[in-house]
């Protein structure tokens, strides 16, 4: 018997040197140049603010320059280095990538959403850092770090789970406050739904929402330039919308198998000769939609 031959497991390469490196600032190289009007930008502004206040947080992207040694190409952080720059700050700890493609970089950067943003306000806070400090450092006022303080009291558990890793902004939680438990869910999964996060949006649903699942039941909701029959309607349609959704949820799993099993048996049978001339002499109409369906690249929505 012949000894099987055990496989090796395959070598994955370090994205990363192990080691920071701290480099003079003059000696990392952009890969692009910024725009003329960075500088007067609110992004800008934070971060000079962030860095002046408890200094760098993310260290910078650099890879070695194969052609010139000691010579370091910057991948991310542009304008942490102008920022330094600015501020008068010659030296830098960078981190070392192996590989000098900065648009993977770019491509896989995680927004902060307002969820994570009010967790690490309340974290800050929580460990004694004043407001007055935490405003500064994120080049805001003291009231708006009391407005991420506050964002989710009032939302209850299960509408903070479904959006905690979602882009909705701080004012939809606003919004989202003056309906009931069972509404907030409601909301929470149209939003996601939808992939609309927007507060004219959530403002919508606000006023679709019957006056029993309101935290004021007993004040009569108020939204500009609608009627309150206008509002009646809304109420009516975005239940049916629900329902609706509710619906094809149910059944998506099952009609997506489905489809991937016949697109798969027609592109079979189209590859048969005799089928295709039956087709074309008995009946020419369903060959392009056959074919069509065949030819589909994927059964998801586009």
């Amino acid at each position: 018997m012949k000894r099987e031959q055990r496989q090796l497991p395959e070598i994955v390469n370090q994205a990363f040197e192990a080691e920071c490196v701290t480099l003079p600032v003059n000696a990392i190289l952009p890969v692009h140049s910024l725009r003329k009007t960075v500088k007067l930008s609110h992004k800008y502004r934070q971060i000079t603010a962030s860095v002046r206040e408890v200094g760098l947080v993310e260290p910078p992207v650099v890879a070695r320059d194969p052609e010139h040694p000691g010579v370091f190409l910057l991948l991310d952080g542009h304008l942490r280095i102008e920022v330094l720059k600015d501020l008068g700050i010659n030296e830098v700890e960078c981190l070392v990538s192996t590989d000098d493609e900065a648009f993977t970089y770019n491509k896989r950067i995680s927004r902060l959403n307002a969820v994570q943003e009010h967790n690490m306000v309340q974290r800050a806070i929580d460990r004694g850092v004043p407001p007055e400090k935490i405003a500064s450092a994120l080049d805001i006022n003291v009231h708006s770090v009391q407005r991420k303080v506050r964002m989710l009291d009032g939302i209850c558990e299960e509408a903070i789970s479904l959006l905690k890793d979602k882009p909705c902004p701080m004012a939809a939680f606003e919004v989202l406050r003056k309906m009931k438990t069972l509404r907030q869910i409601e909301a929470a999964e149209l939003l996601i739904n939808a992939n609309n996060y927007s507060v004219p949006y959530v403002s919508a649903i606000l006023a679709s929402t019957p006056q029993s699942q309101l935290v004021d039941g007993s004040k009569p909701k108020r939204v500009m330039g609608i009627s309150t029959e206008a509002m009646a309607r809304m109420e009516r349609e975005l239940a049916r919308l629900q329902e609706a959704i509710t619906s094809i949820q149910d059944t998506y799993g099952k009609d997506h198998l489905q489809l991937t099993i016949i697109k798969g048996y027609l592109a079979k049978l189209l590859g048969n000769a005799r089928v295709m001339r039956y087709l074309m002499q008995n009946r020419p109409e369903f060959l392009p939609e056959f074919q069509a369906i065949a030819e589909m690249t994927s059964t998801l929505p586009v």
